[in-house]
């Protein structure tokens, strides 16, 4: 197999993974996917908090984004409030209410990471975390330097 479709191909499968765990969290807590997949989101990258960083960061629809926000503001586990010096960006927050979800979303993370990094020495985690790492260096400066950023 190509090198680029390799990496394409593992990609994709470690995010059908987290995916396919991840609907333990909708089924315990009568979530849909994208309803899951924002709270799991937010709690991850707390510095990542409005909805077009989750479009751009999970490359989902802004559509599913946005209807599964308004539904899980309904639901009282998600804010929003406006942003302190741009009043045109809006911040998400997750309630408390959101706790119990969290809480499983937290195991799921786990159990995927457990998973995915099974058999690999301290030293292999060390030189994968050094590899991503410069992958996406390369990758950020090919893309701002690119005629497509």
């Amino acid at each position: 197999m190509k090198r680029t479709t390799e990496l394409f191909t593992g990609f994709r499968s470690l995010f059908r993974l987290y995916d396919k765990l991840l609907k333990k969290v909708c089924m315990e807590h009568n979530l849909t996917v994208i309803e899951a997949d924002i709270i799991s989101f937010l709690q991850n990258n707390p510095e990542k908090d409005t909805a077009a960083d989750i479009v751009e960061l999970r490359m989902l629809s802004k559509g599913a984004v946005s209807k599964g926000v308004d539904s899980l503001i309904q639901k009282s586990l998600l804010e929003r409030f406006p942003d302190t010096e741009d009043r045109r960006k809006i911040h998400l927050r997750l309630m408390p209410q959101a706790g119990p979800i969290t809480a499983t979303v937290e195991e799921v993370r786990d159990e995927f990471l457990e998973t995915v990094l099974a058999g690999f020495t301290k030293e292999e985690l060390e030189m994968q975390s050094r590899f991503l790492r410069k992958l996406f260096d390369n990758t950020k400066k090919a893309m701002e330097g690119s005629k497509w950023s």
